[in-house]
């Protein structure tokens, strides 16, 4: 029976989903337990300071803020030192009502009588009962207050919430009833319409993210400064709750299991506007002598919702929110009252769904990984799956969710780790070896291919047409018989390595050196559709690297080195060619022997590189050119025409004489040597070219040949 086995490509795939697996129990064992949540708050806070934005309800929440202008005026006018007496703040409320606030909440404790005497809590009093619907501080702890049961003189609160007792029922954690209370002074409590538990609790991280709701005291439901100031101006309101959510009126609120709302925070500090204390008192006194207000306008805060609160660094009422390291407790208050007007507080996402796109993120990255390879693509992996999850959860923002996004990162992050480390001690051993094997004989570009295509290392070939580079070193048999061998050994090493370096740069695939010749192609393996460009470019920067290095080695040898080029464009066959046991990627070809060919014809024309018209067709005005000559090459029976390709600069700076030289090679070829003979003569000193054809037209002119075709005949290879 034959055995069922894995192909290659599926044992990849397997250990890119055993990676996977092994990520998302990482990110599971770090998450599960919080171990991620400091980290988590930190990824939110970026997203709410990228996305946060004013909503509907903006506009309807504002500001009153007592802040360090407000302390300096007080002292500087008014002698006042801190803190202020309560008459000032009944000038607000005063001022409030003067300009149609629909509900006024006051930020602050008043639990102890005023050092001002009791007129001056009453007068404080008096203000609130005359203005609009005031929401009064209190302050429920477990720790702090002496009260621990509600008070005769405050009012009753009749707000019902259905559904409260099951929802309490479900878990205990977090929803029994607070034992102590701060309570205000009488004065203040029997003036206002709701009293509101100013108390906010951050995150483990000491960040405030969200707010509660409502708390339970002494049997009594206790609204936060958002829904008391809600309930004040909407006392007929119906509330209740269920699992995940709380209901007010139409409007649905997610909650948490213990009752905390998420803010959806609408900015930086000042996004709701915000007036001055000292401006307002200023204007509200200056308004009851017939004066113009310090604040311009009237009825500013129509059916406004106002918040009173302090921002003075002194006051210590300044906390870290997502928006801000810096942020006045009172506009987390207008934040959580603005995201219940609006109705858009955010929403947690389900557990559930958390860990199903973990687990689906790292499954994808660990299959990627194993279906891509290559560090150019093995990066594109690595930035497409650590990316992805922040766009995840910025979307889910957008859409109303917070949606964790460092358990994704970590399980991601593990995944590709993991993957990379099963990646290297299986293919990646077999990959170096296979790099060290070849990356003497074959560009970068053929190794990636011989790695990701193994089954290529067979005989065999593909017919692709090819730009085919040949060099030789100008008399360097005379010159090797002047060195010894090591000294030999190192000039070709160095000559070698310097013009590969150059080729492999361009793209192009050493076939191999025979002894100071070089063998290169272009086009193969991978396509190149600018194959020729990319030869021609090697064949010249080959020439200026050798020019550059000229000085050093004369300096050494005592003997210049220059190079001839022959290169050629056209079809060949190229591929693993050999034997079983030894093959190289090489090329065969007529193509191939003419390159070869226009190497050798440089000797004929004094020229050190030759492109055939096939090439120069190809390069679509990359290179300029001068058409050198038609030749008869040994071994093929229709002429080539060649040309001298030339650097921008070399071309400029010979362009007169390039000139002349086109004239003389067109009286060459309708035969007329005599005219041709004295144009190239004139060049001659200054042109190696110019020289080789004067020499030719005079063995023309000498023995006229009897049909002229103005072919240069070359006998020799």
């Amino acid at each position: 029976m034959k055995r069922w086995a894995a192909s290659p490509a599926m044992k990849k795939r397997l250990l890119g989903l055993l990676a996977g697996l092994l990520g998302f129990a990482v990110a599971l064992a770090l998450w599960l337990p919080g171990g991620l949540d400091r980290w988590e708050g930190k990824s939110w806070d970026g997203r709410v300071n990228l996305l946060a934005k004013p909503g509907g309800a903006t506009g309807t929440v504002r500001l009153i803020l007592l802040d360090q202008n407000s302390l300096d005026w007080g002292k500087r006018e008014n002698g006042l030192s801190w803190p202020w007496p309560r008459e000032m703040y009944g000038i607000i409320v005063d001022y409030c009502r003067r300009q149609g606030a629909k509900a006024v909440f006051f930020d602050a404790l008043f639990t102890e009588p005023s050092g001002y005497g009791v007129a001056d809590d009453q007068a404080f009093g008096a203000a609130i009962k005359q203005g609009p619907p005031f929401v009064s501080a209190l302050f429920l702890s477990e720790k702090t207050g002496a009260a621990l049961q509600w008070p005769n003189s405050a009012p009753e609160i009749r707000l019902r919430i259905a559904g409260l007792e099951s929802w309490l029922a479900r878990s205990e954690k977090g929803k029994k009833p607070t034992s102590r209370a701060l309570f205000p002074v009488d004065e203040i409590v029997r003036a206002g319409s709701v009293l509101a538990d100013t108390h906010l609790a951050p995150d483990p991280d000491n960040v405030y993210r969200r707010v509660k709701l409502f708390s339970l005291f002494a049997g009594r439901i206790v609204p936060s400064p958002a829904l008391g100031a809600y309930l004040a101006v909407r006392p007929e309101a119906r509330l209740s709750i269920s699992r995940g959510t709380l209901t007010l009126g139409s409007t649905s609120i997610p909650i948490d299991r213990d009752g905390n709302a998420i803010l959806r925070f609408r900015g930086p500090s000042g996004t709701h506007r915000a007036y001055s204390a000292a401006a307002v008192i200023q204007s509200e006194l200056r308004l009851r002598q017939g004066e113009p207000p310090a604040i311009p306008g009237d009825q500013l805060f129509r059916d406004a919702y106002v918040l009173i609160g302090f921002s003075a660094p002194g006051l210590f009422d300044l906390r870290p929110a997502p928006v801000s390291g810096v942020y006045p407790g009172v506009e987390i208050h207008a934040t959580a009252l603005d995201n219940l007007l609006a109705g858009d507080f955010l929403k947690a996402a389900p557990p559930s769904l958390v860990l199903a796109l973990t687990l689906l993120m790292t499954l994808l990255a660990g299959l990627a990984t194993a279906r891509f390879s290559g560090i150019a693509k093995s990066l594109l992996v690595y930035l497409f799956f650590i990316g992805l999850p922040v766009f995840l959860c910025l979307a889910a923002y957008v859409g109303g969710f917070w949606l964790p996004l460092v358990v994704q990162e970590v399980g991601v992050a593990v995944t590709l780790l993991s993957a990379g480390v099963i990646h290297y001690t299986t293919e990646g051993r077999q990959k170096l070896f296979l790099k060290n094997a070849f990356k003497q004989y074959l560009s970068p570009a053929v190794i990636e291919e011989l790695i990701r295509y193994p089954e290529r290392l067979k005989l065999g070939g593909e017919r692709r047409e090819l730009s085919i580079f040949f060099s030789d070193l100008e008399g360097f048999t005379g010159i090797s018989e002047g060195l010894s061998p090591e000294a030999l050994t190192a000039l070709l090493n160095e000559y070698l390595s310097a013009m590969t370096d150059i080729i492999h740069d361009e793209g192009g695939t050493v076939d191999k050196f025979e002894g100071d010749a070089i063998i290169a192609f272009w086009n193969a393996p991978l396509p190149q559709p600018d194959h020729a460009v990319r030869c021609v470019r090697a064949a010249l920067r080959c020439q200026v690297k050798l020019a550059a290095m000229r000085p050093a080695i004369r300096e050494r040898i005592g003997k210049e080195l220059r190079m001839r080029i022959g290169i050629n464009s056209g079809p060949a066959v190229v591929g693993n060619l050999g034997s079983r046991t030894r093959f190289d990627y090489t090329m065969l070809g007529d193509a191939v022997n003419l390159a070869a060919r226009l190497e050798g014809i440089n000797k004929q024309f004094g020229t050190y590189t030759i492109v055939s018209q096939a090439t120069r067709d190809l390069l679509s005005g990359a290179f300029a050119a001068r058409e050198l000559s038609r030749v008869a090459v040994v071994g093929r029976k229709e002429p080539v025409t060649i040309h001298e390709p030339m650097l921008p600069e070399a071309y400029r700076d010979r362009e007169a004489d390039l000139g002349v030289f086109a004239e003389g090679l067109k009286e060459f070829y309708q035969g007329r040597f005599a005219r041709a003979e004295a144009i190239f003569t004139g060049l001659a000193d200054r042109d190696r070219a110019a020289s080789a054809y004067a020499e030719k037209c005079r063995s023309l002119i000498a023995d006229p040949p009897p049909d002229w075709n103005g072919v240069w005949v070359v006998t020799t290879k």
